[in-house]
Parts: C-alpha cells; structure tokens; sequence
C-alpha cells in the first residue's frame, strides 16, 4: 500500500527517524519485498525502498523527490567508519540547448537545495538484508558548498558548449564530476562536437565526489 506523502518537514523526520536502526531486510518486509541477492541489476533498489517507506512523490521525474517540502533524498552507502563508500549520483546532465543556461537554473542547483541523507550500511560482507539504516540528515548548503559546486558546474558546462565531453574524465571538477550515465555504452545521446555541430556520445550523469559528501556527515557526526 502507498504511503501517503509527508505534510510538513517534521513529518518527514519523524519518519526518518523512526527507521533509524532498521535493517533493510525489515523494512523489506513490511512491505512485501523481496531483497535482492545483490545490487548489481538492482542498483536503485536501496534508495526506491527508502522513497516507498517515506512517501516520496517524484518517482523517475527529474524534480526534488519531495517536491511540495523542497526536499531531495539521497541515500549513501558508508563503510564501519561511517565514510562514504561511493560517489553520489545527482542528475542527468544536458548535453545539447545549454546556450546561455546559468547555474541558478541547472537542474543540480534545484537538487542540492535541501538534501535528505540517509546513511545505509554498504559494505558487501554485509548481507543485504542485514544491512542497517542510518539517522538520516536534512542538510542545506552554505555559501562555500554553493560556490564550489557552482565553479565545478560552470566549468564542466564550459568544456561540454565548446565540444568537449568527452575530454572530461572523472578527476575533473573539486566536488561535482562528471561520468557516463547509461546501461551500457551502446546507448547514445547527442552533444555538441568541436566545430559546434551535433554528434552522438554516450549520456553522462553529475556525481557528488566522495570527499564532498564525507564532509557533510563529518560535520554531523564529527
């Protein structure tokens, strides 16, 4: 049964909270899934359980996840120190019709306003099922976050209007970078090429890196 969406953001916390400690594989059950034996085919299956048990609206819609609180939802795999074990995917990046596009209208921008991160057990000794949910954080950038994700974003979004993608590899950028975001590199997107026309590449996908997201639960946990 779909659970409704939260009405305010204290109603999202209290739920939050309240599967602080969780294993996956409980709150799997309480809704009648099956755990996955791996996450391999089934990669967003952590964060879609999250979204059911929360009562997130946007599904596969390129908006906040609760759209009407202004909030996104990230879960993040961490190891026993409680350090991030991979980067954070943010969104889909636009290849083609970026002329004269500013970073307060990137579609990044409105996802990093008001993000909800809920820490996840990720280690692969570890059982699925047996993996436990964190205590999730409601986090909102200051100034200097803003700044460096605004100067990684114009400068990724310089390379890809002057043709060129696929020079960016994943070193580029301080905190966001930029990788391929596909099944697999037989699908095709277009881009902009060198002398301004279009051609074809392989769709890429905004990351937060590790050490950016490793500082945000640093500064909630120390």
């Amino acid at each position: 049964m779909a659970i409704s969406p939260p009405a305010s953001l204290e109603e999202l916390m209290q739920r939050v909270d309240a599967i602080a400690g969780v294993t996956l594989g409980q709150l799997a059950q309480s809704h009648q899934l099956s755990v996955p034996k791996d996450l391999r085919r089934d990669k967003g299956w952590i964060g879609q359980l999250l979204e059911l048990e929360l009562g997130a609206t946007a599904g596969s819609r390129p908006e906040q996840d609760f759209l009407h609180l202004g909030v996104e939802l990230k879960t993040i795999p961490i190891d026993s120190r409680g350090k991030p074990l991979e980067t954070t995917y943010v969104c889909v990046t636009p290849l083609t019709n970026i002329q004269g596009m500013q970073w307060q209208q990137s579609l990044v921008y409105h996802k990093l306003q008001r993000v909800l991160w809920i820490p996840v057990q990720g280690e692969r000794h570890i059982p699925i099922a047996q993996r436990c949910i964190g205590t999730g954080i409601l986090w909102q950038p200051d100034a200097q976050e803003l700044s460096l994700l605004q100067q990684d974003w114009e400068e990724l979004m310089e390379m890809i209007a002057t043709g060129q993608v696929d020079k960016i590899t994943a070193r580029h950028g301080e905190v966001l970078q930029l990788r391929p975001k596909a099944a697999n590199s037989r699908v095709l997107t277009e881009c902009i090429a060198a002398d301004g026309s279009i051609r074809l590449t392989n769709p890429r996908g905004f990351y937060l890196k590790t050490q950016f997201t490793a500082a945000i639960l640093a500064k909630t946990f120390g």
